[in-house]
């Protein structure tokens, strides 16, 4: 997924500004100019994605550039792509093969049980916790 960003110039004083018109506030900064910018919007992407998966929100699509442009807020601003990885929002199931010591399966066996989870639920959810 490429999602345009637009990114305000910084200067030795200042952060560039870096916003993401498609995702409502979703914004970041860098101080070492426009290629750090568009790492820090990827990152900010990701969040914010993910964050709005875990609400149960509907993801945007990226729009254009070009029609991105025509809005005055962002006259002077120097427009990029940021690319994200569309695994952030694929939620289908995927089989995976882990090797783990015994003891820590039986916890985490144990665990799951007293959730009323599956290993699987219950190691998902782990995940997203953190």
């Amino acid at each position: 997924m490429k999602y345009p960003i637009a990114i305000e110039p910084g200067s030795d004083t200042r952060a560039w500004g870096v916003a993401v018109p498609d995702l409502p506030g979703c914004f970041s900064a860098a101080d070492e100019g426009i290629d750090q910018a568009i790492e820090t919007a990827k990152e900010a992407i990701a969040l914010w994605i993910e964050d709005a998966i875990d609400a149960g929100e509907t993801i945007p699509c990226p729009s254009s550039i070009t029609d991105l442009q025509k809005s005055s807020d962002y006259q002077g601003w120097i427009w990029a792509i940021a690319e994200v990885d569309p695994a952030l929002i694929d939620d289908s199931i995927e089989r995976v093969n882990i090797t783990l010591p015994r003891r820590i399966l039986a916890r985490i066996d144990a665990r799951a049980r007293k959730a009323g989870e599956t290993r699987s639920g219950y190691i998902a959810r782990m995940a997203l916790l953190q």
